[in-house]
């Protein structure tokens, strides 16, 4: 096996290997609230969410178009592949994509160890400049389009992540609204029980909608290494291998449930009643698949928990904690820059040994550092058993003052 082709290897288990912290990560966007009140079973949550996501990764590729085309200049003016990228056996595509593929998985698994809901695809879009400006410059990433259209990173990231969560939040304050309005008459417990059975039809949508958005840019990311060793050309297409094995992986990764995520959405954001979570599930849902069907690889973190904040201001008395929310503004605002410093590090500690033996001092720093974290986390861990405990507060905050729509 050549040199080469080693590393292609490295860099499609290393995007796997995110897909599937892809998948736990963000298990809570789809889980987390009908958890919480009650409607499923942890374990059979997570299982449900495995599955729909695994349908949903199948049901578009706009934006896995999206990530092989909008982010990294891969293509010259006549859409062919730039040599920079694919001469020498696309040794610089490949070692950018390693560089940033372990910038975003590091981010990923800092953020679940303190149980952020921060954005896996800012990690991932983060790690890609970060990486392709150390190798290439400023230039190599593709800001924006020609003026004629979204494109780029500010039209198909920037402006997705700072509209979606405000949009879900609208939608989903409104829904909340106009439930508790329409059912103003009915019994609690009769409220209660039937938007139970509402959100498992509610929470299924998001999780096929979370398929059909974050399985795609995993796919993107392959198709990228696969074009910068020449072992495919068509820019506008995905081979089908790829999606097949990108849909294991999330799906892999949902099943095994980020518990702490899970805990922090569905208890520590928002005390959350059944028709507040079947108003944000289905508010998300709305909106990643509007999103997916326009090719915007926006976050589906940002999504969900606009989408329960909103639900939060939408009903009369429901306590919000605005300490948490602040936590995880923080994160989203920095996501994209911590990944991308990490990528940028990563590229460079590899660019001082020749391409081999560069790639494989990254992994291995890599599988440490996700190793470290992960035995770091056992020392107080959370899984199904503990996942609805109640909230102890935020790291001495205590929860803010009911809010009042």
């Amino acid at each position: 096996m050549s040199p080469e082709l080693i590393v292609l290897c490295l860099v499609v288990f290393t995007a796997l290997a995110f897909d599937f912290t892809n998948g736990f990560h963000d298990t809570a966007n789809a889980m987390a609230t009908s958890i919480a009140t009650g409607a499923l079973r942890p374990k059979t949550a997570v299982a449900l969410s495995a599955v729909l996501n695994l349908i949903g990764a199948f049901l578009s590729v706009e934006v896995a178009l999206t990530v092989t085309n909008a982010v990294i200049k891969v293509q010259d003016k006549t859409g062919a592949p730039r040599e920079a990228f694919t001469a020498h056996g696309g040794e610089a595509l490949l070692a950018i994509l390693l560089a940033g593929l372990a910038g975003a998985i590091v981010w990923n698994l800092l953020t679940w160890l303190v149980g952020l809901p921060s954005s896996s695809s800012h990690a991932l879009f983060g790690g890609m400049i970060g990486a392709t400006i150390a190798s290439v410059g400023w230039a190599g990433v593709k800001w924006s389009g020609d003026g004629t259209k979204l494109d780029g990173v500010v039209g198909k990231v920037i402006l997705p992540a700072l509209a979606s969560p405000v949009i879900a939040a609208v939608i989903a304050m409104c829904g909340t609204w106009m439930i508790y309005k329409i059912t103003a008459r009915v019994a609690d417990r009769y409220r209660e029980t039937g938007f139970r059975w509402g959100q498992i039809g509610s929470a299924s949508l998001v999780s096929l909608a979370h398929g059909t958005n974050d399985a795609q840019k995993t796919m993107g990311i392959i198709t990228l290494a696969l074009i910068g060793s020449g072992h495919w050309t068509d820019t506008a297409s995905i081979p089908l291998w790829v999606k097949v094995v990108c849909a294991f992986a999330i799906a892999s990764g949902t099943y095994l449930g980020g518990w702490r995520i899970i805990r922090t959405l569905g208890k520590g954001l928002v005390e959350i009643a059944s028709p507040q979570g079947f108003a944000a599930e289905s508010a998300g849902a709305a909106v990643i698949l509007a999103s997916s069907h326009l090719g915007f690889a926006l976050s589906t973190t940002h999504v969900a928990t606009g989408s329960i904040l909103g639900s939060g201001l939408g009903k009369r008395d429901a306590e919000v904690r605005w300490a948490v929310a602040g936590r995880m503004a923080t994160a989203w605002v920095i996501t994209l820059p911590c990944a991308g410093v990490v990528a940028f590090a990563m590229w460079h500690i590899g660019d001082v040994l020749p391409p081999l033996a560069g790639a494989l001092l990254v992994f291995g720093l890599l599988v440490a550092a996700s190793g470290y974290m992960y035995l770091h986390s056992r020392k107080q861990p959370v899984g199904h058993h503990n996942v609805n405990d109640e909230w102890a507060g935020d790291g001495g905050h205590k929860p803010s003052a009911r809010v009042v729509a």
